[in-house]
Order: structure tokens, then C-alpha cells, then sequence
């Protein structure tokens, strides 16, 4: 295989995951969604990540200082878009928190190859390797994008932004120190780092998945059975 192929494949190795997890994730909360909206905003994530991955590719580094202002920026970028006035105090902005995220993510997949390939290493079994552990970059983003939705829904968002930002500091060492040894001999220092990139994000999905975007349902729930109660107490 061409050394080239890999990351010239690789965009669409970060948007199919990326799809495919939208499109289970939404299932269940049919109705609470526009398709349109959707689609609009996983391109404006697309789009915000390669920018967000464009700037990161001039420098490889595990500095704290840099990787706290990466954290920040990323989220921001998500945090902007989303607490537009069509989105604020919305139920369905988790929702389109998660498609936008999940745009975010996909879009480092190429670049992250590419950097790696051009800078460091263009070994095959190593980019390989580095494309699987960015699916845990994809599950990140899109849980991040969904609980800053969450946190522009409950108007609350200082404190759901600077959480993604602490949660993406431990990531963001992860993956820097996952592209400093990928030319390292031994690939199974790697295959470690790719494994616990994966779990991380996995995880963080996993959480805002079942315990914070599912809220909107138990909510819209609550408000319909107090609507009810409050039509039936008028009625007697």
C-alpha cells in the first residue's frame, strides 16, 4: 500500500465512524430534532475542527501551558456555535451539540495523519494504528459538543464549558504522547496509547450519552405529566 493512501483516505476513515455514531446516538429521541439541523451542523464541525486541527498540525508537543490552551480553544469553538439565539435554553441542543461534535472530531483524523506521516513517521502498521485511536478522538468531541449543549440548555455555561476543558486536558496529554513515540521501535508502547485513547473517550461518550443527554427526555417527560396534572386539576 502507498504510504500516501492512508492519509489521503483518511477523511473519510473520521466522517463514516463519526456518521454511523450519530446515527445510532439519535435513536430515541425522534421529534426532538430537525434532519436539516443535523446535517448543518455536523458540516459546521467538520468544518471547526479542521480549523481547531490545521493549527494544532505546525506544533506536536505535551506541554501543559499548550495543551490547556487547546483544550480551551476547541471547546470554545463548539461553545460559539452553539449558544447562537436559535439554540440557547433549547431542549434539542444536546442533540445538535453531539452532531456538531462529532463534525469536530472527524475532521483530525486527516490532519493527524498527515502531521504524523509528513514530520515523524509515514510506517503503515503506525498510521494504521493511529487511525484506530483517533475513533476515541471522534467520541470525545462528540460528547463534549453534547454536554456544552446540555450546558447552553440549562443556561449554564461557564461551568459545562470549563468541565470539557479539565476533561479534554488528561485526553490531549494522551494523544500528544501517542504521536511523540510513533517513531518509537516497539509498537506496542503505541497499541497502549492507542487502547487507552479509546477507553477515555469511550467513557466520556458512554457517560454523557446515558446520564446527561437522555435528561431531555426524562424533562420533556416531567413537563408533559405536569402539564396534564395541571389541565386536570382545572378541570375539577
Amino acid at each position: 500500500m502507498d504510504n500516501i493512501l492512508l492519509p489521503n483516505a483518511s477523511l473519510f476513515i473520521g466522517i463514516i465512524p463519526a456518521l454511523i455514531l450519530l446515527y445510532f446516538s439519535l435513536k430515541g429521541y425522534e421529534g426532538y430534532y430537525k434532519d436539516k439541523t443535523i446535517f448543518l451542523t455536523f458540516i459546521i464541525g467538520i468544518a471547526l475542527g479542521f480549523i481547531a486541527a490545521f493549527i494544532q498540525s505546525y506544533t506536536i508537543a505535551t506541554a501543559i501551558l499548550y495543551i490547556v490552551l487547546l483544550a480551551f480553544f476547541d471547546q470554545l469553538f463548539k461553545t460559539i456555535i452553539l449558544n447562537i439565539g436559535r439554540f440557547q435554553e433549547k431542549k434539542e441542543t444536546p442533540i445538535y451539540g453531539l452532531s456538531l461534535g462529532l463534525g469536530f472530531g472527524s475532521s483530525f483524523t486527516p490532519f493527524l495523519l498527515i502531521s504524523v506521516s509528513s514530520l515523524l513517521t509515514q510506517d503503515i502498521n503506525v498510521l494504521s494504528l493511529i487511525a484506530i485511536g483517533s475513533f476515541g478522538i471522534i467520541l470525545f468531541h462528540g460528547a463534549t459538543g453534547a454536554f456544552i449543549g446540555f450546558g447552553v440548555y440549562m443556561g449554564n455555561i461557564t461551568r459545562y464549558l470549563i468541565t470539557a476543558v479539565i476533561l479534554q486536558i488528561p485526553f490531549g496529554f494522551i494523544l500528544g504522547l501517542m504521536i511523540s513515540f510513533s517513531n518509537v521501535e516497539s509498537i506496542y508502547i503505541l497499541i497502549g496509547f492507542v487502547v487507552v485513547l479509546i477507553i477515555y473517550g469511550g467513557l466520556i461518550f458512554w457517560y454523557v450519552i446515558k446520564k446527561v443527554l437522555s435528561k431531555i427526555l426524562d424533562q420533556s417527560k416531567r413537563r408533559k405529566r405536569s402539564s396534564i396534572k395541571s389541565f386536570k386539576n382545572k378541570k375539577e
